[in-house]
This record gives structure tokens, sequence and C-alpha cells, in this order.
């Protein structure tokens, strides 16, 4: 079902895209995440509208295309770069870079609504299926299955890949790569405290139990007691053993290796409320409401340092943060150590990453297919795999010759190649997102805030609220 699209209609959709569509790394967007929590860099550069970028002159006959997306500095670059590469190899199609660091939920949408849409985007997984359904974004189905590179079975990691992408059996974008939280750890600290490093290969992940004693003995007071230990003074932390932040990412990851989920993809609803939800939930709140091993908002901000800074500085041992956040970490001046996330049951971790899409209304959907197809080539998502921003989800990329294109000595510590290979593609969950997706957040975030302050229980506060929020994706899944 195609819903005819109206600026009023647009503007009630951005308010709901806001979320994810302001991605800036394919991470999630700062009003996910409590302040005071370490997430993707915002935009850089202070740019506030978009700013249109053609790499070279139209040649006589070529298609212009244009190209609207987000991001810092990295993809900024990585953008143009691409085109000049995908403007080298053919001179049928030019593309226009639209950079839109700023607002981009509503600009996107705003542009659709004056009838002026960007031939091709970047699309948050979060609003993905509402826009496919409300008939924002082109089918490329056949032109995927009938590709000869794209079309092989065996060409993305799977079933991932499909999961993301494919609303109703229909493919309306490819995702841009992969990304997906673990374990960034000081050397030092934990070779000090006698506590043997975790490690990347998922066969080894820690279990819960010894993730927090762990925590605990890297959590050491101003007297020089740790957290096991007798007269430990939890109001005077000098080191903390982790910081666990506890927004979406990190939180479905524990969620789906207790064997539970966000949301059912067959029904659509939340399930949130189930034993195996709850109990990982309030697991993870409780490293700072019980165990008192990991910081929480309020204290880093008033250290005034993100948790890289703390991972420098000495001030903690260990932080959950996205593999995107590599492209930094490593540069502190520390011995960096990474590991796969601890297990409840099994090893798992969020996978998740912005789509490229091709828009409906485009007048060149051939030229537009294929720059959505150079974009899901090697070249694109190499350059970013090389600084440690992005986890690729092309399999040539994972073999030991495409490895070496992109794993790169002083950024990717020893033993990345576990999380890139086994980890991420072996135990990675994608959340399935509904259409309407993005709007249930204003529900679920008061009951978080009620479970981070520890005025209810995982369990009372998520039930509190999954009857309305199940009410507004059940009427969203009517509108399709």
């Amino acid at each position: 079902m195609t819903t005819k699209i109206t600026r009023r209609h647009m503007l009630k959709l951005a308010g709901g895209a806001t979320l994810a569509s302001a991605l800036a790394a394919c991470a999630p967007p700062p009003a996910s995440a409590p302040a005071g929590q370490n997430q993707a860099p915002a935009a850089s550069g202070g740019k506030t509208a978009a700013e249109p970028t053609t790499a070279s002159a139209v040649a006589a006959g070529a298609t212009t295309i244009s190209f609207m997306g987000w991001g810092g500095t990295e993809e900024d670059g990585g953008v143009k770069a691409a085109i000049k590469q995908f403007e080298s190899e053919q001179s049928a199609v030019k593309v226009t870079w639209l950079h839109t660091p700023d607002n981009y939920a509503e600009k996107f949408l705003a542009s659709v609504a004056a009838g002026t849409p960007p031939d091709t985007s970047f699309t948050g997984s979060d609003v993905y299926r509402t826009y496919a359904r409300d008939g924002l974004l082109l089918d490329i189905t056949d032109h995927l299955k009938a590709d000869p590179l794209l079309g092989k079975p065996d060409y993305f990691i799977e079933p991932q890949e499909e999961a993301r992408c494919t609303y109703k059996g229909k493919w309306y974008g490819i995702g841009s790569c992969w990304v997906a939280p673990h374990i960034y750890y000081n050397v030092d600290r934990l070779t000090k405290a006698g506590v043997e490093l975790p490690s990347n290969d998922p066969a080894k992940a820690w279990d819960w139990n010894t993730f927090v004693t762990n925590a605990k003995r890297l959590t050491i007071d101003k007297a020089g007691k740790n957290a096991t230990e007798s007269g430990f003074d939890a109001n005077n932390i000098e080191q903390w053993g982790v910081q666990y932040p506890d927004w979406w990412i990190p939180l479905h990851s524990a969620i789906t290796s207790n064997g539970g989920d966000w949301i059912d993809p067959q029904s659509g609803q939340l399930i949130l409320d189930k034993p195996e939800a709850t109990e990982a939930i309030q697991k993870v709140f409780d490293l700072v409401l019980k165990d008192k091993v990991s910081p929480s908002a309020q204290t880093m901000t008033q250290l005034g340092m993100s948790n890289t800074q703390m991972l420098e500085n000495g001030k903690l041992a260990m932080a959950i943060d996205g593999s995107w956040a590599l492209s930094w970490m490593y540069k502190i001046k520390a011995p960096l150590g990474t590991a796969v996330m601890p297990k409840l049951k099994t090893p798992t971790t969020n996978m998740q990453a912005h789509i490229h899409t091709a828009l409906k209304a485009t007048k060149n959907p051939e030229a537009a297919w294929q720059w959505v197809r150079f974009l899901s080539t090697p070249f694109y998502q190499t350059q970013f795999c090389k600084i440690g921003l992005w986890l690729p989800s092309q399999t040539a990329l994972m073999t030991n010759d495409g490895l070496k294109t992109w794993i790169t000595k002083g950024v990717h510590p020893d033993g990345y190649v576990d999380i890139v290979t086994k980890f991420v593609p072996k135990n990675g969950k994608v959340l399935y997102m509904p259409p309407g997706y993005s709007k249930i957040d204003k529900v679920l975030q008061p009951a978080f805030d009620k479970i981070r302050s520890g005025d209810a229980t995982a369990d009372q506060a998520i039930k509190d609220v999954i009857g309305e929020a199940n009410q507004l994706l059940a009427g969203e899944a009517k509108k399709g």
C-alpha cells in the first residue's frame, strides 16, 4: 500500500524520525543516550545546512543525481572520495553530495514534502520501514537479485543483511556497513589488578558473573581498596571497573544474550516485558545501582570526561562502546585491548548501521541504483573500515585476502580479527524495527528513567508502559 504523503504527515514523521536519522558514524543519536554517556561523535564543522558538492563538471550527456546524508569529517571525506572514484569508473552518472550534518530528519522530510527530495540518501534504521511503507523509497529488489555481484547469495553477511533491509519481502535499500558494541580495556589496569585479559573470541566470552567480579576487582576507592574488599568506599571511587551505557544498542545486546529480544519480528510487538528481557535490563542498570562498578551518567558529567579519556588516564579500566569508537580510542596513550561482550546465556552483540536508499520520486531510477550499488562494493566500505569506524557487511572483506585490504596496524588491536570474523557475523543480532518504531521512544524513555534512578525495577517500569507502546505499534501496522 502506498500512502499519499502530505506536508503535515511529513512533519509528524520528522518528529518521530529524529531519533535515528540524526545518526553520526552509523551510531544512534544523542537523543537515545542519557547525558554524560559516550556515543558516536556529533557531526563536526559547524555546518547547519546541506552543502552540495559536485566532484567534477557534468560531462556531456551525463545524468546528475543527488545524495543526501549526515556524518562527521570522516564520512564527509569518505563520501567525496567515493564520488570521485565512482565518476572515474564511468561517465554516465554524476553525483552531487548534500552533506546535512544537523537536523537531518527534518530537512530530509521537508525536501520530500516540498517535492524536491534527493535521488538517493542515508536512511536511519528506525525509520527505514516507515519510509518504505509510506512509499518514499524505491524498490530495488529486481536490480539487486539480477546483479551478478551483489545478487550472489553469499555476498553479504546473512541472514542479517536481509533481516534489516527487507520490508514485506522487498528490498528498499542496502546497509552501509555493520557496527556493534564490544569491550575496550586498558591493558595496564587489568594486568596490575591481576585480571586475566578478556578475549575477542566469542567461545571464550566472560560469563556475566565473571564480568561483574572482574569489574569489582577493577573498581578501586581512594584508599586503594577494590569493590570485593571489606571497607571499600563506594562514595570515593578513584578507578571504575567498567562503563556500560544503558541506551538501546548495549541493552539489546544484553537482552539477546539472555535469550530475549526487543521486538518480535513476527508480530511487530514489543516483548521487553518478558523475563529474559527485564532480567537482562536490570543486570545492566545494577552495574550502577547495586554493584557500584559503573559510573552513572551524572558521575560522567561531573567528571567532565568521556569514557575514552577515562580509559587513558586510569579513571576507567573497561568500557562497553560501539565498534565505531575504535576510530578514536586507538589514539589513547595507553595499551588498548578489545574483547567480546560479556554473556548472560550466549555471547551476542547488536548489529546496526544506517541504510543507503534511492527515493521512489527520483526521475533517474537507473542512475540512482548504480550509485547505491557502488556504495555496496568494497571501495566505499573499506576506507571506513581502515580507520576503525566501520565493520564490513561484505563477506569478501572478511576473507584472509579481504582482511589484508583494511585491517590496520596501530588501529585494530591484536586479535581484533575475531571480532570481525567470528563475533559479529556469527553472534550478531539485528533489532527488528517495524513501521512507526521511532514513535515508541517517548513511551519507553520515562520507563528507563525510572529504572536508571532506582525508582522502579525493570519488570515494574516496562510492564507499566508496554501496553501503550504496543498500541502505538499496532496503529502503525494498520497503516500498511
